[in-house]
């Protein structure tokens, strides 16, 4: 099995791209408002063996460059895109966690070329974010400090208790991110509105989140993301928080596992 790092140069900037295994299905990872591609670890250690995994630092995220501009979802997604097609993929599946479940949302909405499925983990919906001004305010400087990220890992993010070395790089990442990448989720991107496109998903979507999510919890999933994508089937994760990749790992790749296993042949 091999594993690299990689600098991928992607609309005029350098994104970070880390990749495991050398033969299999093409699977590509978008991380959540706060993480990076170092968010998947636990996930694509236990794929990597049968499948090829891509995993992606957002721009102003992990170790890709942070541009003062650009932090939409339509910028993601070409970010995302461009990588795919800078790797030559020419059949992958998308695995998308909260602000990364919302890009995926976008880049399947757009039918690309040999997309053969998607997986949408804890994903932020497709309508824009509802939240008063000062949970807003709350929001953009929850990875302001140490003291702040570990408030909201311990009050937001999860329900169950990381591992040590898991709560670190939670605290290193989210301190890492780049203050316009920080400021971009809670104050622009997570108020997009993308709900009149996901209908035009076309392939077949699988939903993970976990019960205790005090972020997008099942509930809100149910009601607003899953009558929305045609064929998106949920799987609810009991007594798991936001973090599933870091909470769940095991039960989490062995879902991705038997959703890309089980995806039909394309002709």
């Amino acid at each position: 099995m091999t594993e690299t790092d990689a600098v991928i140069v992607a609309n005029g900037i350098d994104l970070h791209v880390e990749r495991q295994g050398d033969q299999g299905p093409a699977i590509v990872f978008l991380h959540y408002w706060g993480g990076s591609s170092r968010t998947w670890h636990h996930v694509t250690a236990r794929l990597a063996p049968s499948c090829r995994t891509i995993a992606i630092d957002h721009r102003g995220w992990g170790r890709s460059d942070a541009p003062p501009a650009g932090y939409a979802l339509a910028d993601l997604a070409a970010d995302a895109l461009a990588v795919i097609g800078q790797l030559g993929l020419d059949r992958f599946v998308i695995v998308g966690h909260s602000m990364g479940g919302k890009v995926a949302q976008l880049m399947a909405a757009g039918r690309p070329a040999g997309l053969d499925g998607l997986v949408l983990v804890a994903p932020a919906p497709p309508t824009p974010l509802a939240l008063p001004p000062v949970a807003r305010d709350m929001m953009a400087t929850a990875y302001a400090s140490r003291h702040s990220v570990e408030q909201t890992i311990d009050q937001v993010l999860t329900a169950t208790p990381l591992a040590p070395a898991d709560r670190e790089l939670v605290i290193e990442d989210s301190l890492r991110g780049a203050p316009q990448a920080k400021l971009a989720w809670p104050t622009a991107t997570s108020r997009e509105d993308i709900s009149g496109l996901v209908g035009q998903i076309a392939v077949p979507t699988l939903v993970v989140c976990g019960a205790g999510d005090r972020v997008d919890s099942p509930a809100i999933i149910e009601a607003e993301l899953m009558p929305r994508i045609p064929h998106a089937r949920l799987t609810v994760l009991p007594d798991i928080g936001h973090l599933v990749p870091l909470e769940a790992p095991a039960a989490l790749a062995a879902a991705i596992a038997e959703f890309v296993n089980g995806l039909k042949p394309r002709a």
